[in-house]
């Protein structure tokens, strides 16, 4: 019998396996909208294909010794457990779900590390005006991210309903040559923190999805909407820090930035490097058209330098110099001496949806996908977009250390009136 193939963990990987909290589960969630039914041997037998297409998915963490020098994943011919569940239309089971996928995340010891539920909507459910299924897709994200786990979401709207589910080019942004590096603010002094609200007595996440127009942009503008909502997060938690009292402080957003293909060569695993876009108090004062356009200089600057995923630190930390037992306990330190430096937030754009995720004519196409990222503290607020069918999807999603409900809607508010602001006159 053949041993099974064991991959070394890459280096995100190992940083989050080290830093695992139960308290506050690395989950990423996808939420898919399908305006009609599926059918569940079909789906299952379709997604179960879909695995094997991708067969990168089909993993596990290994066993071994507390003194090996890695951790590795254990590649698997077939799942472990069922991955699809069914759940059936109800006052709250979309709620129930969201909250499922925030709060118990897939063990990394069985294969695959997702899990995808089908929820049945009727109209007049809690948490949705309109019938049809919604594709609930929660990933250990240890292991793998949403845009991976998206693609093979993709393969299976393909074997599911025959319909082309190939991905659309992505958009592109025409070079400016000769331009000079923009100016950067620098900072030897932590960034601002978003300022404690109410917070809630239970632990974990909290999540709140809108759907708003996407924010107009003349044509022939030199920034993106992916600049357009940077800056409106920017505004965003400058003002609610204002509210709560906290000085004026620079601020840091994480943006992950993805590389890799969009089609079924497409790495499965963890592959967004991070990025920060900084920006300073004087800055988000200026003239709209002046920060967005020195946005767009800045995250394109970022965008095109080489970087490893995490930094050099974290590459120089994950190598096998000593046990992972060891090695994790250093992680978790540093982590914690670090986390006044940790950027104030993260802004992950996901962008227009590359894949039509067609499931053929009875259960139809997509016409919402939310995306939300982690939110553990010391961050403790993550903001996700993407946009479908011509609109954009708001995933915004906290520590309930730090905001409660109430909060949320008010940032979402917020957020609203700011990405309006960014639609400036031609």
């Amino acid at each position: 019998m053949t041993a099974p193939v064991r991959i070394p963990f890459p280096v995100v990987d190992e940083v989050s396996r080290h830093c695992l909290q139960e308290q506050e589960p690395e989950t990423v969630h996808i939420e898919v909208h399908l305006p009609g039914p599926l059918e569940p041997a079909r789906l299952r037998k379709a997604f179960t294909e879909a695995l094997h297409r991708h067969p990168r998915i089909l993993m596990r963490e290994a066993g071994g010794p507390w003194f090996r020098r890695r951790y590795e994943w254990e590649l698997t011919a077939e799942p472990d457990t069922e991955v699809v569940t069914f759940t059936p239309a109800g006052p709250r089971a979309l709620q129930d779900a969201r909250t499922r996928a925030l709060a118990e995340a897939p063990p990394l010891t069985m294969s695959p590390p997702i899990r995808l539920e089908a929820v049945g909507l009727a109209a007049g459910d809690r948490a949705s005006t309109t019938q049809g299924t919604v594709l609930l897709l929660t990933i250990n994200h240890t292991a793998l991210d949403g845009p991976a786990c998206l693609r093979i979401l993709a393969t299976a709207a393909e074997l599911y309903g025959g319909q082309d589910n190939n991905p659309t080019a992505p958009p592109t942004r025409a070079a400016e040559p000769g331009k000079e590096p923009p100016d950067t603010p620098t900072t030897w002094s932590p960034p601002a923190r978003v300022a404690q609200g109410t917070p809630d007595p239970s632990p974990g996440n909290g999540m709140l999805v809108t759907e708003l127009p996407l924010p107009h942009r003349p044509k022939g503008s030199p920034y993106t909407v992916n600049d357009q909502l940077m800056v409106t997060t920017a505004l965003t938690i400058a003002h609610w820090n204002r509210e709560h009292g906290a000085r004026p402080r620079p601020l840091r957003i994480t943006m992950p930035v993805d590389d890799r293909p969009r089609d079924t060569t497409m790495p499965i695993g963890n592959g967004t490097r991070l990025v920060e876009v900084p920006f300073s108090p004087g800055e988000l004062k200026a003239e709209m058209s002046t920060l967005l356009r020195r946005t767009a200089e800045r995250t394109r600057a970022l965008k095109s330098q080489p970087r490893p995923q995490l930094g050099h630190g974290a590459a120089l930390l994950t190598s096998p110099w000593a046990p992972v037992a060891a090695r994790a306990a250093l992680t978790r330190g540093l982590r914690r001496a670090a986390a006044p430096w940790t950027s104030t937030t993260l802004l992950s754009n996901i962008g227009r949806i590359p894949y039509p995720l067609d499931f053929g004519e009875e259960a139809g196409r997509a016409h919402a996908v939310w995306f939300s990222a982690p939110a553990r503290m010391p961050r403790g607020l993550t903001v996700t977009t993407a946009s479908t069918a011509g609109r954009l999807h708001l995933a915004l999603r906290w520590s309930r250390s730090l905001l409660s409900h109430g909060d949320g809607a008010h940032l979402r508010d917020l957020f609203e009136h700011y990405l309006h602001t960014t639609e400036v006159a031609p």
